[in-house]
């Protein structure tokens, strides 16, 4: 009685020579027992194999010079020096062009001086003494103040009157509060989002430079400016 042969599995290896060899490469026709036959019996404890794929990075060689030859004479080559984005865009009339001890100069031309802030709104300019509001921090004989017993920057609500009234109303208003910054009361800001208004607090200069910047790029109906002279002093006003 012939031994019956144990199969075994062919190997990955031979299983795909056989598939892609040609044919007419050996005469007799080969079959997959005859793979299996040939294969080797594995073993009871068969070693684990792990297929890494390692890629090699490939970098850049480095220069060997900075030099990056001589500058270039066409006619063509752009300033980024030179380039405004905003270069063909109108200035508002309100723009800040001066920021003055007790006052300011608007580009329109217009001088606002005495001591007194501004409020800009639409494209309009109007003068501003929010420490004179009635129910503000420097009424009821206790001088010219603007900053409360917590050292914040407070005034009553009726120093926001054309803010209130002008519709529609801008997005953002951008609050100078003089020769330097300052946090604002609880009251002052949840008063000004009340009116659905973000606020922007900044010392005069920058608050200055801030709206002329987004005014010209946003518009004068979305960015207003309320402004305290650099000049400003706690019980003296402006000196």
């Amino acid at each position: 009685m012939p031994s019956i042969r144990p199969f075994s599995r062919p190997t990955i290896r031979e299983l795909s020579n056989f598939l892609l060899s040609p044919l007419t490469q050996h005469a007799n026709i080969r079959c997959i027992s005859q793979l299996s036959r040939r294969a080797p019996r594995p073993s009871s404890h068969p070693s684990i194999r792990r297929l890494s794929s390692t890629r090699q990075l490939l970098s850049s060689p480095k220069p060997q010079t900075r030099d990056r030859g001589p500058p270039s004479t066409e006619d063509t080559q752009t300033d980024f020096g030179a380039l405004n984005v905003l270069g063909n865009t109108p200035i508002p009339s309100t723009s800040i062009d001066a920021c003055l001890w007790d006052g300011f100069h608007l580009d329109s031309g217009v001088k606002i001086t005495g001591g007194m802030g501004v409020l800009l709104i639409a494209g309009e300019a109007f003068s501003w003494r929010p420490w004179e509001a009635e129910g503000g921090v420097g009424v009821n004989g206790k001088g010219k103040r603007l900053i409360n017993e917590k050292g914040q920057w407070d005034v009553a609500d009726e120093a926001w009157g054309v803010l209130e009234l002008v519709w529609p109303k801008p997005d953002l208003l951008i609050l100078g509060l003089g020769k330097d910054m300052r946090p604002i009361s609880p009251k002052v800001r949840q008063y000004i989002n009340s009116l659905g208004i973000r606020v922007d607090i900044q010392d005069t200069r920058n608050a200055a430079a801030q709206y002329n910047l987004l005014a010209t790029e946003r518009g004068i109906g979305n960015v207003a400016a309320a402004l305290i002279p650099i000049g400003w002093r706690e019980d003296a006003g402006v000196v």
